[in-house]
């Protein structure tokens, strides 16, 4: 018969290290969990640390999450994996994570924004919570049953079944656009939004038009067109060879739509900025890609997947969490400038 396997004495023990701070073992474990707020001096907590530190001890995680009822892991659900902004969520999150001992699984709908499976066998059995993107919302079907806390990215406030939500302040972002443009003199607009029906692409388009509504003698149309280069440079196309007045900027969603009417302007023999203006959304890698670079909104895309992380652990600690939106911030640069001082066609 094989014995089993003992304990390495060589390695300390949370009994050893409140041996060295002075402490009991059920302090170490509260400190060591991060559970001693309210319950342990700061001092105390940090003669705890300390003396783990000097020991070199490592807890038993194995142990501790059996004994917790935890898996220490949370699901990311996000449209695609090939999306910068994701990934630099999913990199917040991460950090965030692995700061408390938890990991994170990213899960992207195999659709874009459709419905997706499971991803396991039982998701209350394998996950402590899940996070995702208002964007992927379709994918959420199939854990909604399983009675995991909900963190929504970017969503609603009016849906329900949430358990917190991390939102960007979005409608700002679109009223800096319309100011900035509005400041340089353009009154013609033609707004090029996301075929994704989405609630952040539905307050875009409400801020825009709020916005401009307000301004005598402005105008805008709205397009749609996929998230994709090709998709916005062809209905950019269609829209800037269109009958009646061409619009003298182009307001997109998105900096890959943004790149689709630049290209759409040269094709048409148009120069950016000084024949059309062209915005952006979200300050992607290419926006200072382009030539010119992009005037487009920057989200603090880590800071939401950070933001995210903190609060699912905030509701799996029955704690409540960080309220209030992200601020968002307009990054002017080469792709907007006055209308044409003639206003006509060119």
């Amino acid at each position: 018969m094989t014995s089993a396997a003992q304990p390495d004495p060589s390695r300390p023990t949370s009994r050893d290290v409140g041996r060295a701070a002075g402490v009991s073992q059920a302090t170490v474990s509260l400190v060591l969990g991060d559970k001693w707020r309210g319950r342990v001096s700061e001092a105390t907590a940090d003669r705890v640390r300390h003396a783990a530190d000097a020991l070199g001890y490592r807890p038993n995680l194995a142990a501790r999450h059996l004994r917790l009822g935890r898996t220490r892991t949370a699901l990311l659900v996000v449209p695609a994996l090939t999306s910068e902004y994701f990934a630099r969520v999913y990199t917040g999150a991460a950090a965030v994570a692995a700061e408390h001992g938890f990991g994170v699984v990213l899960y992207p709908s195999p659709e874009g924004t459709g419905p997706a499976r499971d991803p396991f066998a039982s998701a209350r059995a394998s996950l402590d919570g899940v996070i995702a993107s208002s964007m992927a919302a379709g994918a959420l079907d199939a854990l909604r049953g399983a009675g995991l806390p909900l963190v929504m990215l970017d969503s609603d406030p009016a849906d329900t079944g949430v358990a917190a939500r991390v939102n960007l302040d979005i409608a700002d972002g679109m009223r800096q656009v319309a100011e900035h443009l509005l400041g340089l003199g353009h009154r013609r607009f033609l707004h090029l939004a996301s075929a994704v029906d989405s609630w952040t692409f539905d307050v875009r388009a409400r801020a825009l038009h709020d916005a401009l509504g307000a301004v005598p003698g402005a105008s805008v149309r709205t397009v749609r067109a996929a998230l994709d280069v090709q998709a916005g440079r062809e209905a950019a196309h269609r829209a800037l060879t269109g009958p009646g007045p061409r619009a003298s900027a182009v307001v997109c969603d998105d900096d890959i739509l943004a790149a689709g009417v630049c290209k759409a302007a040269r094709r048409l023999g148009l120069r950016v900025p000084d024949d059309l203006s062209v915005t952006g959304f979200d300050d992607l890698a290419l926006a200072t890609a382009v030539e010119p670079e992009l005037t487009t909104v920057r989200l603090p895309a880590e800071q939401v997947g950070e933001r995210g992380m903190a609060a699912l652990l905030a509701v799996l600690d029955g704690r409540p969490a960080e309220p209030g939106s992200l601020p968002v911030r307009l990054v002017p640069r080469g792709s907007s400038a006055p209308p044409p001082a003639d206003g006509t066609r060119t």
